[in-house]
């Protein structure tokens, strides 16, 4: 079956431009011109797609690295602590998405050694079943959870912490209570000596340098408290955190609390949001400098097919076929950017990583030296759905910046167009 002649012309003008590029001077500037319009698209489309895979990759990254501290969810009690913390946490259990569930307490202390003065988070856990919410068993560096006994008053520091302190395994540390008791010459704050059982380093400074573990019951002495602050949970799939945390709070309809790891992380995550909605902006617009590149090169196109064009008039073709042919031509140019950009961006988000330290190795550099960042490779997460999205709109804009040359090579008159030639 033969093609529409406004197929047929319109891919003969794209092919001629190429093969006529050195028959004269406006062949030519249209050839360089459309060259300049398909490498700004692909151009465009390839750093679009990579700059958001290695932004992907960097929120998964310290996402991950967050949610080895943090629960999942947490479920607390508005109106004091846990008292059964089992009970409750076989009522969640009935969710199909909870796979592990563990209690704890938690609280601001002030740590102190020699002089050196650091407030810090207290978390009270029971050393057999957090494996089950968190990886900061499999983050130790020095010692393990279970060493955390009770009664012994052993506590694991983040990596950060305890080298602000100069302490490791084995050293003691004072812990100071806000709450004070009351003694004749007033209320004086609580002490309590502990010793260093462990260091962990979950990769992530703000843990690594504030949060302090204890044994569970130790926290409840501590503390002078009889019941728990809360249950913390981890999901099969992390992502439905906030649908399985509106579920649980109509599961358990009572006088709880129920937060996800987004909403404790609100500001961070809106952030990281807001940036890669103005990247993705700023990056579109390399884009929409190459589709105006494109429209210079049709409207020079169209200037120098008059006299086809008034041929074609005179041969009946309506101002509609006119239209289609170089609406044609440019959209040909724009998928055939957006198809190179595609590959491209593809390609170097699949391998950034390689291609980063390939760099570093030859300029003798490190982009992201491990002194100063907790991520010292240069991660990538590529989204389909981001390719896609990146791809139909450099589509769609290739075809917006067709509709003006279009329009002008539909409206050229064969008499005036033909009078001088």
């Amino acid at each position: 079956m033969s093609l529409p002649f406004e197929l047929q012309v319109g891919l003969r003008y794209t092919r001629a431009g190429k093969r006529r590029a050195g028959a004269g001077s406006g062949n030519g500037l249209i050839s360089f011109v459309s060259f300049i319009s398909v490498l700004g698209i692909a151009l465009g489309v390839a750093a679009l797609i990579t700059v958001l895979s290695v932004m992907n990759g960097f929120q998964k990254e310290v996402r991950d690295r967050m949610l080895g501290v943090l629960a999942h969810i947490e479920v607390t009690s508005g109106s004091g602590g846990i008292a059964d913390w089992q009970a409750l946490a076989a009522r969640v259990r009935s969710d199909p998405e909870v796979v592990g569930a563990a209690p704890y307490v938690s609280g601001q202390v002030l740590l102190t050694r020699g002089e050196s003065f650091r407030g810090a988070l207290l978390r009270g856990v029971l050393p057999s079943a957090e494996p089950a919410v968190s990886d900061l068993d499999r983050d130790m560096v020095q010692g393990h959870l279970t060493d955390l006994v009770p009664g012994s008053f052993g506590i694991v520091l983040g990596s950060e912490l305890a080298r602000s302190f100069g302490v490791g395994a084995g050293d003691r540390i004072t812990m100071i209570v806000p709450e004070g008791q009351v003694t004749p010459a007033g209320v004086m704050p609580r002490f309590r000596q502990f010793t260093v059982v462990g260091v962990f380093e979950s990769g992530h400074y703000e843990y690594d340098s504030t949060l302090a573990l204890v044994d569970i019951d130790d926290a409840l002495r501590l503390f002078r408290q009889d019941d728990y602050t809360g249950v913390r949970l981890k999901l099969k799939d992390m992502q439905r955190a906030p649908e399985v945390a509106y579920d649980l709070s109509r599961l358990l309809r009572g006088d709880y609390l129920v937060l996800d790891w987004t909403q404790q992380n609100r500001n961070w995550f809106a952030a990281v949001q807001t940036e890669k909605k103005m990247m993705s902006v700023i990056l579109a617009l390399i884009i929409m400098v190459a589709a105006t590149n494109l429209v210079s090169s049709l409207v020079m196109t169209v200037r120098d097919k008059q006299s086809d064009i008034a041929i074609l008039r005179t041969l009946g073709a309506q101002p509609r076929s006119i239209t289609a042919i170089f609406v044609i031509q440019g959209a040909l140019v724009g998928l055939l950017g957006c198809g190179a950009g595609v590959v491209l961006g593809v390609v170097l988000s699949l391998n950034i990583g390689s291609i980063v330290s390939g760099i570093e190795h030859l300029l003798g550099v490190s982009f992201l030296p491990k002194d100063v960042y907790f991520i010292n490779t240069m991660p990538s997460d590529m989204h389909t759905s981001d390719v896609i999205l990146i791809g139909c709109f450099s589509i769609v804009l290739s075809l917006v910046a067709t509709l003006y040359p279009s329009w002008r090579a539909a409206r050229v008159e064969p008499a005036e167009a033909l009078r001088y030639d």
